[in-house]
This record gives C-alpha cells, sequence and structure tokens, in this order.
C-alpha cells in the first residue's frame, strides 16, 4: 500500500531497505564502499548509518562485507529508491567514474530505475556455435516437486543427499546446467528477488537438519540481487546448527560460470 500526506510528497510504501544493528557495528567502514548508491556513511561515533533511505536499493550488496553481521535486508515502509538522485549524490562525493555504476545509471543514463540484473541487454552468440548434441540430452532432474515453497523437508529423496540450492535463472543461463551441476544431485530452485521469502530460512534450516546432507552447493547469478540466495542459504546452515560447508556457483548471463568454490 503506498500512500503520501501531502502533494508532491514521495509516495511510501513497504519495500526492502538495509538495516544496521549499531550495537554489532565495528565502523569498519567496509560497506560504505561496498554500496554503489552511497547510501552508507560512518557517523560522528563511527557507526554505519543511512545517508538517506531514497539511496538504499535494498538488494543487499553491503552485507558480504560486512564482518561482524550488523546488516541485514528488511521489508518495511518507506520513502522508493531513487535513482537519479543517488546518481547525482554519488556524482558529487565520488565523482562521474563511481556515478555510473549506480543502479539506474546503466549506459550514462541517470534515472533509469530497477535492478541492474533486470536491464535489457543482447548476449552476443555465434550462428550454430557449438558441436550439434549426436542425441537427445537426457535430464539429470531425479525428483519433484523442486520449487522451495513446494518441496517438502520430510521428502525421503532428500536423505544423504547433495543438494544443489539454485537461483531460477541458472538452468536457463547456462547450457550446461544438467550435467555441470545438476547430475547426481537432489535440487531445490528459488529466486531472491521475486519470490515470497518469508519462511524460506526455516525450511531450508528443517531440511539440512533432518536428512545428513553429504554437501550443500548454491548456484546464482552475477547480477547483484541474486547475492541474496546465498545469505538466504548460509543462514539456513547456521540456524540448523549443522556443520555443513555451503559450495558457491556463480553463473555468468553469458552462460559461463565465472566463480567455482
Amino acid at each position: 500500500m503506498m500512500n503520501a500526506k501531502y502533494p508532491g510528497e514521495r509516495p511510501v510504501a513497504k519495500r526492502k531497505i538495509v538495516e544496521i544493528d549499531r550495537e554489532k557495528c565495528d565502523g569498519c567502514g567496509l560497506c560504505t564502499t561496498a554500496c554503489a548508491e552511497g547510501a552508507l556513511a560512518l557517523d560522528a561515533e563511527g557507526k554505519a548509518v543511512l545517508v538517506r533511505e531514497i539511496y538504499c536499493d535494498g538488494l543487499g550488496a553491503c552485507l558480504d562485507v560486512c564482518p561482524v553481521g550488523a546488516l541485514e535486508v528488511v521489508e518495511r515502509e518507506s520513502d522508493a529508491y531513487d535513482p537519479r538522485a543517488a546518481h547525482d549524490h554519488v556524482l558529487k562525493t565520488r565523482g562521474a567514474a563511481a556515478a555510473a555504476k549506480v543502479h539506474g545509471a546503466a549506459s550514462g543514463r541517470a534515472g533509469h530505475g530497477g535492478c541492474p540484473g533486470s536491464l535489457a541487454r543482447e548476449v552476443a552468440r555465434e550462428p550454430g556455435a557449438g558441436p550439434a548434441p549426436a542425441a537427445e540430452v537426457p535430464s539429470r532432474l531425479t525428483q519433484w516437486p523442486i520449487q522451495l515453497h513446494l518441496v517438502s523437508p520430510a521428502a525421503p529423496y532428500f536423505q544423504g543427499s547433495d543438494l544443489l540450492v539454485a537461483a531460477d535463472c541458472t538452468a536457463f543461463a547456462l547450457g550446461g546446467f544438467h550435467g555441470e551441476l545438476l547430475e547426481g544431485k537432489k535440487l531445490v530452485i528459488a529466486c531472491p528477488k521475486l519470490d515470497e521469502t518469508q519462511g524460506y530460512v526455516e525450511k531450508l534450516a528443517e531440511l539440512i537438519r533432518t536428512n545428513g546432507l553429504a554437501s550443500l552447493t548454491v548456484a546464482v547469478m552475477t547480477v547483484p540481487c541474486c547475492a541474496g540466495l546465498e545469505r538466504l542459504v548460509r543462514k539456513a546452515v547456521e540456524l540448523s546448527g549443522v556443520a555443513l560447508e555451503v559450495k558457491k556457483v556463480v553463473v555468468g548471463i553469458d552462460g559461463k560460470i565465472v566463480v567455482r568454490s
């Protein structure tokens, strides 16, 4: 629900935005440089604060660099993210090169709002690139359902399995998804940006806690919003109380694996 109290006032709506735990914050300042929109700064007490809420896009790129876990993305009422205002702010404080990286400033078009993962672009391909398959490529999927909202942590096929938690888009971007990532694994898919993710951490934690997983891999895209899935998985492991290493695969929009750890 959106509302504005006075004519010309920016509408307020529930949205995702970064929240800072001042008790945990140690003033390292890493989040202030990780935020491309310049939404974070250190105050007089050496604690991280939001400069202005309209500069925060809510994608949480700053979360991954905080060494003490003082940051999280919450959903609450706030003024909407304003990419033009963020661009102008970074232009004044950091210069043109930094301003070009602000969400909404892609290709020099300040004010083109939204997640960089939704920016329209073409991926160049050579016509007919790659060898033609000699036969139909078999699916490596061995269970159903796969969407995190629908799976049951008590499903017997999860027992002792190698689990792959994959962002929806990875299977479309990576041509060899079944052979390179899925073969030999059970699968759960989710989208940290478009799904209603309430309850995801708790469900995954139960799945991890009760099934004695042999391994856990999370596969995400290179776009910033996709990092939320890795954070969700790591929180689930922590909540489960199980000492389980999280392996990570990052897929580029060009279909190449850019990180495998």
